[in-house]
């Protein structure tokens, strides 16, 4: 009889980011991948699996928009309490009936992984994840829709959440982040990254993607800033270096060798019209540098 466990045979690709910043977006393209299974049909919203399972508390007090990010309360890390075998089946167990079992990838995807990367990444080692962020100003304004908080109050709750995931990505050892502005100008050379950050062939889709950016005024407030990201007080996405974290070297070239294909030397510099108030809205998309 054999001692050892039975090793699962599938991993997680873990979605993470804060409301209204394209997270459902980039699960769907994961998703569409014959390797990769997705929560479908749930009776919860979006399909995320924070819902679906009740080894981590998530209740009206979790995940609040505009308000989650910054609860230290909800920031969990490896030193949890929770980082229990017992934790980690129970998540199995609840999560797998939502899961094809024959695919060898599980994307999840809920906000709220935002703060607990860390101890996902305790529960399950071969995890991987993916940051989506959105410049403050244009995610403050999308999330005003969902709260009845000001725009520059959202604005610098977006750039502190932010920092403090850039602080966590320290202790990912498989992470890549992914700017919102940089997706929507460059899907395809983001879903062939995706492919090569999963160790997949090609097979995903990123379908129609518009710029939600566009619908919106552009606002300048210093609390929208975060330069790590490229994002300046006027709206503005600089060029910036990908974030790709990864073991394997072979897996991190890989990734930016295809966020580098036929990419402009410069960078490109969109301008479209805010349908509503038409503005000029300025990006800059993706450097394709060396990650760090």
């Amino acid at each position: 009889m054999n001692a050892f466990p039975v090793r699962a045979r599938h991993r997680y690709i873990f979605i993470a980011g804060l409301h209204r910043t394209g997270t459902s977006l980039i699960a769907r393209v994961i998703g569409s991948h014959r390797d990769v299974a997705a929560i479908e049909g749930a009776p919860v919203p979006e399909n995320e699996g924070c819902y679906l399972q009740g080894a981590i508390p998530h209740t009206a007090k979790d995940g609040i928009p505009g308000a989650y990010a910054l609860d230290p309360a909800q920031h969990r890390t490896e030193t949890d309490p929770l980082n229990t075998l017992a934790t980690k089946e129970r998540l199995e167990a609840e999560w797998g009936v939502w899961f094809d079992p024959a695919k060898s990838w599980r994307v999840e995807k809920s906000p709220v992984n935002l703060t607990r990367m860390r101890l996902l990444q305790a529960l399950f080692p071969l995890a991987q994840f993916i940051v989506v962020t959105r410049h403050p100003l244009f995610m403050a304004q999308a999330l005003q829709k969902w709260s009845d908080d000001s725009a520059v109050n959202l604005a610098r709750y977006g750039a502190r959440a932010y920092r403090l995931m850039l602080d966590d990505l320290d202790y990912l050892h498989a992470a890549m982040v992914v700017r919102y502005e940089d997706f929507v100008a460059r899907p395809d050379a983001h879903t062939r990254a995706f492919e090569a950050f999963l160790g997949v062939d090609q097979g995903m889709e990123a379908g129609e993607v518009r710029d939600g950016n566009t619908d919106y005024k552009i606002g300048t407030s210093p609390q929208g800033e975060v330069p790590r990201l490229g994002y300046d007080g006027d709206g503005t996405a600089q060029p910036i270096d990908t974030v790709v974290r990864h073991p394997l070297r072979a897996v991190r070239e890989a990734t930016l060798a295809a966020l580098r294909a036929n990419r402009p030397t410069n960078g490109t510099v969109h301008r479209s019209s805010s349908a509503k108030n038409n503005n000029e809205t300025t990006f800059v998309s993706l450097s394709g540098g060396e990650g760090m």
